[in-house]
Order: C-alpha cells, then sequence, then structure tokens
C-alpha cells in the first residue's frame, strides 16, 4: 500500500494528487493508494483519501504502508523514516502555490543527499522514483536523535 500524506497547512498540493490520478489511471500505480489530501482542491478519483487524520489513525496508515509519498515537512519526513519505511519526498514549490517559499526542497534535499530518501522535484520523474525505491529499496536506516529537527529547522532560519 502506498501511503501519501501532503500536510495540514492552508496551502493545496493539487499538483502530487493529481499526477497521482493519472498514473492509477494510466494503470502505471497498481497498488492500493490511499492519501491524507490537506486543503487541496483537487479530488481524487481512482484512490481514496482524507482532507485530515488525527494522529492515531496517520500512524497507523504509515505503518500500514509500504512506501510513504510525503511532502516535504520535516515531522512527516522523520516519522516515516524512523518507522523504516521507504519514502519518496515530494516538497511543496513556492511557484505553483503550494507554499510561501521553497524550505521544503531543502529538508528533502538533506535527507536524500545523505541516502535516507528519494527526493522527487518534477512530476513527470514520481514514477520513476516508485519504480526505483521498488526495485531497489534503500537500506539505510534513520536513527538520529530527534536534535536533526532542531538543527534543520536553524539552518533553514
Amino acid at each position: 500500500m502506498i501511503f501519501v500524506c501532503v500536510g495540514s497547512r492552508e496551502y493545496q498540493f493539487d499538483r502530487l494528487i493529481r499526477k497521482l490520478d493519472e498514473l492509477i489511471e494510466q494503470g502505471s500505480i497498481t497498488e492500493t493508494v490511499f492519501a491524507q489530501i490537506g486543503q487541496s482542491s483537487y479530488i481524487p478519483k481512482f484512490y481514496d483519501y482524507e482532507r485530515f487524520m488525527d494522529v492515531e489513525k496517520f500512524k497507523e496508515y504509515q505503518r500500514k504502508a509500504d512506501l510513504i509519498i510525503s511532502h516535504g515537512g520535516t515531522g512527516a519526513l522523520i516519522g516515516a523514516l524512523k518507522l523504516g519505511k521507504q519514502v519518496i519526498a515530494v516538497p511543496r514549490l513556492a511557484k505553483y502555490g503550494e507554499h510561501t517559499d521553497d524550505h521544503q526542497t531543502q529538508v528533502a534535499g538533506v535527507l536524500a543527499d545523505e541516502g535516507y530518501l528519494k527526493c522527487v522535484l518534477d512530476m513527470d520523474e514520481l514514477l520513476k522514483a516508485i519504480h526505483s525505491i521498488k526495485s531497489n529499496p534503500i537500506d539505510k536506516l534513520y536513527n538520529k536523535p530527534s536534535k536533526i529537527i532542531s538543527i534543520i529547522e536553524a539552518f533553514l532560519d
């Protein structure tokens, strides 16, 4: 199962939600997909979703997932990595009205550079990343102390 999470902030992430719908419709993704779509205005046609979830339900979907596709939020990424999940980060980009700036590219970029996850900036690369992580799973486990969040936040400030 693929779990998709886009966060609960006031910004849409239609670009990701729509791309997943297209890939499922084309038959390029055949496994079950469930998404937390937040404030996105695009409504998926080919997979189940909820706008928001409580913490327990969110964690339950994270635990059940074989693959997590997540926005570039630090908490979502670190939480998935600490569960030992395969993670594809798709940072929100300001030019699409998905956030006020591109700080998520920095967070996801650092984690990708360190070999913990794959990072996708161009939606046309999403399917390639999914196939890549399935055929060659990341085996580097994230076991850094929790202070990494404060370090990344300090770096971004």
